[in-house]
């Protein structure tokens, strides 16, 4: 059977450097870092004290006050960020055919404020035990695809993919593949999540996985430098409209770019750490790249992990350099986590949007945050410390989790 063309014909985004699309990419441009002091809470007894937090959102400016009390943050962004990106596809959702539209939604942690909140309630409470009856509707990690279908009347497929922080990749992926087998002529895909809580510091903080540059957050996250210490915890939200290219073209839909191919593999390694070869990365980029019916050497762009980890950072590099050859060092490689932190579950679709942005307007973002190479990672061009221009054609977005989950996207100018 022919597959169907998928392309991008929306995008809408709440980061810590950006409140909308167009904000994150103005601000990845101009090397933004979003990371600073802990504000949520008070973190001073934690040996991580910073955070990449979302700057001057109000939920109140986009639901009333009995809905705030209903939805944990991470159903909040996601909620925000579709409709934006539902608005700028120029979807008519009173004239589309709710059937043939689905939303397939990531996060790694779902409604973990909620939880961290109701349990407290309880264990401080009396002696009768009382929960909201919101609270598994809260806290359940499907629930954030479940309203955006109450909202718009979607009627088509509807779900979350958890695969940590490759989540909301995955639902990607899966966006892709329902398109492309004709189970549904639009998407609407992407991840949330809303984890700087103190039980998501304390518990990444006793793996030893943060940055504890507290004295200096502006430059924790440090991806591919010698002196990196960890990631720096993000939260936020990113959507793609994603449609059929013949829908696209019917209705006279903008597009962004295709979305050619993914890979997805596992490690089978360890629970938490890569494979220090990065064997699954190579192979999810590899079969993104076959699945697109590309050649390795049509790579221009990677938009890589790059979580600023010890280990990771040189696992990956050295899948990229094993796959591609004496062609790596051709490539434009990235990691906006150094602006825009990790934001776990919502980090594959931001970043995608990332990468949709970087073929649009011909640039790659930095890389910000480089002061020293580290003589373990292969010296591949990351894009240290200034955008550059580079007319891009074809670019792989990579998404690891925990767990050993592997993802890598493939996207393509639209000619």
């Amino acid at each position: 059977m022919s597959f169907k063309r998928v392309v991008v014909t929306g995008l809408g985004a709440l980061t810590p450097v950006g409140n909308s699309a167009q904000q994150l990419w103005d601000s990845l441009i101009k090397g933004v870092s979003g990371a600073g002091l802990i504000t949520r809470f008070d973190a001073e007894k934690f040996k991580c004290r910073i955070a990449c937090e979302l700057k001057e959102f109000d939920p109140l400016c986009h639901f009333d006050r009995k809905e705030v009390r209903k939805l944990d943050p991470f159903t909040q962004y996601g909620i925000v960020a579709a409709e934006e990106a539902i608005v700028d596809a120029g979807l008519n959702v009173d004239t589309v055919d709710k059937s043939r539209v689905g939303v397939v939604w990531g996060t790694g942690m779902g409604g973990v404020l909620a939880f961290q909140q109701e349990i407290s309630s309880y264990l401080e409470g009396a002696c009768v035990p009382r929960f909201s009856p919101f609270f598994v509707p809260k806290v359940i990690s499907d629930i954030c695809a479940g309203h955006l279908s109450i909202k718009y009347g979607f009627c088509g497929p509807n779900y979350a993919t958890a695969a940590a922080c490759a989540s909301s990749a995955v639902a990607i992926s899966d966006a892709l593949m329902l398109i492309r087998l004709g189970k549904a002529d639009v998407i609407v895909s992407g991840g949330s999540e809303a984890a700087i809580t103190e039980c998501s510091i304390g518990g990444f903080g006793s793996m030893m996985a943060l940055s504890t540059r507290n004295d200096d957050p502006l430059t924790a996250s440090r991806p591919f430098d010698k002196d990196r210490d960890g990631f720096v915890l993000g939260e936020g939200a990113g959507a793609l409209v994603l449609e059929s290219l013949d829908h696209a073209l019917a209705r006279g839909a903008h597009i962004y770019a295709e979305l050619t191919g993914s890979g997805l593999t596992a490690d089978a390694y360890h629970i938490t750490a890569s494979h220090p070869e990065g064997t699954g990365a190579k192979e999810a980029m590899r079969l993104a790249v076959k699945d697109s019916e590309m050649q390795l050497t049509d790579v221009d762009y990677i938009n890589t992990h790059g979580t600023s980890t010890p280990l990771g950072d040189v696992s990956e590099s050295k899948a990229v350099a094993d796959l591609f050859g004496d062609h790596a060092y051709k490539i434009s490689l990235n990691s906006t986590k150094s602006m825009h932190g990790h934001l776990l579950g919502a980090a594959g679709c931001v970043e995608a949007i990332a990468t949709v942005l970087a073929i649009q307007n011909g640039v790659v973002p930095p890389t910000i945050n480089h002061f020293a190479d580290d003589p373990n990672i292969p010296q591949l061009d990351f894009t240290f410390n200034k955008p550059v221009n580079r007319d891009i054609t074809f670019a792989l977005s990579n998404a690891f989790g925990f767990g050993g989950h592997n993802v890598c996207l493939a996207f393509r100018k639209y000619l």
